[in-house]
């Protein structure tokens, strides 16, 4: 599954230099990734211990202290996609918003990744997740572990989101600097999706409470250009999804805790080439999700916690096969993909 993003600061070419010379060369995981997992996370996520007299166990079942366990993941999925991190979790939780519940570290309990680290571990994980021969702890390996020396196998040179990613910048221009300078100063944090690319995201992490509707509308110069939009816990209203529908480039959307109807999800069905789609926490209903049957592209959409029904559910499903529909802890996957071992109930569908 694939959710949020930190925030950025608004230095695009800074940031495509600094990531440039960040991911040039090969990651090493040894001297460059295990001592991130090790300074924030290996404590809660280690093999059973005693501590203070009680058998401490990895938390959610999840140990990073070897490479066969990291291969493995927790005990509801697995945790990484050697050559994609769109689809591996820990890239995933390390860069959600701060304040989100699933954020890692938990906050008290170590720093967060820099923006360099970051940079450090998705280049690890795109380059193949090689482990560099590093086996890590032994203990409880099972007879049945993966084997680290042949998974991590350095992924094809174009995956699918770098293909569409492609597409879609064939023949666009890059946002002028002061235009997005100009942006900006409506609180927008804006960065380049791709470094080099003219494809953007968007978010209002800093500034939720001042995102409305006029400050959607002040995106209109580089709509063409925006391709992961984060109005999460903004204070937008379905007026401002006329501008949103005008974004033909537009994946990713992410809707959560905003005060959208169905109306809003009508519009997006201009959107030919949304995949992702977070409305979790909101007022929509099985109206939203006819709505949402008509985004042919649409590959995930996140709905717990909103008014829809095990039925509207089940049409979906059926509306759009190959798309995973999540709500709360149930999860009904693609149906040309196979179930992922997650705890809690499943689709029927």
């Amino acid at each position: 599954m694939i959710k949020k993003y930190p925030c950025r600061p608004f230095v695009v070419a800074l940031l495509g230099a600094s990531l440039a010379s960040t991911v040039s060369a090969k990651t090493d995981f040894k001297q460059d990734i295990f001592p991130l997992l090790e300074a924030r996370c290996v404590k809660c996520h280690s093999a059973p211990k005693e501590v203070n007299g009680k058998m401490q166990k990895p938390k959610a079942g999840l140990r990073l202290d070897a490479a066969w366990a990291i291969l493995k993941g927790s005990d509801d999925r697995i945790i990484l996609v050697p050559g994609s991190t769109a689809k591996s979790p820990i890239y995933e939780v390390v860069t959600l918003p701060k304040d989100d519940d699933k954020f890692m570290p938990p906050e008290g309990k170590a720093d967060p990744l820099n923006k360099a680290e970051l940079a450090k571990l998705k280049a690890w994980i795109d380059e193949g997740a090689d482990f560099g021969g590093w086996e890590g702890s032994s203990v409880g390996k099972p007879a049945d572990a993966p084997k680290t020396t042949t998974t991590a196998k350095a992924p094809p040179k174009d995956r699918e989101h770098d293909l569409l990613y492609k597409k879609l910048s064939e023949g666009l221009k890059a946002a002028e600097a002061d235009v997005l300078k100009k942006i900006s100063s409506t609180g927008a944090q804006i960065s380049p999706l791709l470094v080099g690319g003219p494809l953007l995201r968007v978010d209002f992490l800093t500034g939720v409470s001042k995102c409305d509707d006029n400050a959607l509308a002040a995106l209109a110069p580089i709509k063409d250009n925006i391709a992961h939009l984060d109005l999460a816990r903004t204070v937008i209203t379905d007026a401002a999804f006329k501008n949103i529908a005008a974004m033909p480039r537009l994946t990713r959307l992410d809707l959560r805790k905003t005060k959208i109807t169905d109306k809003a999800i009508e519009k997006l069905t201009a959107l030919k080439n949304l995949e992702y789609l977070n409305i979790f926490e909101t007022e929509v209903t099985d109206a939203a999700l006819v709505s949402a049957a008509k985004i042919k592209s649409l590959q995930h959409i996140y709905l717990y916690q909103t008014k829809v029904t095990e039925d509207g559910i089940k049409k979906l499903r059926v509306a759009l096969p190959k798309c995973e529909v999540v709500f709360g802890n149930e999860i009904a996957p693609p149906s040309d993909k196979p179930k992922a071992p997650l705890k809690g109930k499943k689709s029927k569908s």
